[in-house]
């Protein structure tokens, strides 16, 4: 069974990027989705990625600043976060895409253990 890791987290100030990553245990070419936790908060829907590397979704707070692609091997997934907010901290985690809708965590498998990004102010 596929497992994903992450990997990118840190503290960064506000305006600052960070990239992460989410690989796979085992090369597998898969819809993959991003989601994010906040302390006392609901996990978010973040980005989507299609298996293909395109399209990409996105929620509407991190358009134009994040950017979810496959490495041209296509076996792990990155997010690229620019111009970072401190409303962006959170654990983030990546998920196999298993169908439905692709803003529902439910539809999402074989979680990573998720990473810590602290954005200061």
């Amino acid at each position: 069974q596929v497992q994903l890791v992450e990997s990118g987290g840190g503290l960064v100030q506000a305006g600052g990027s960070l990239r992460l990553s989410c690989t796979p245990s085992e090369r597998a070419v898969r819809s993959v989705g991003w989601f994010r936790q906040a302390p006392g908060k609901e996990r978010e829907f973040v980005a989507h990625i299609h298996w293909s590397g395109s399209p990409a979704y996105y929620v509407n707070s991190v358009e134009g600043r994040f950017a979810t692609s496959r490495d041209n091997a296509e076996k792990s997934v990155s997010l690229q976060m620019n111009s970072l907010k401190p409303e962006d901290t959170a654990v983030y985690s990546c998920g196999i895409y298993c169908g439905g809708s692709v803003y529902d965590a439910i539809n999402y498998g074989a979680w990573g253990q998720g990473t810590l990004v602290t954005v200061s102010s």
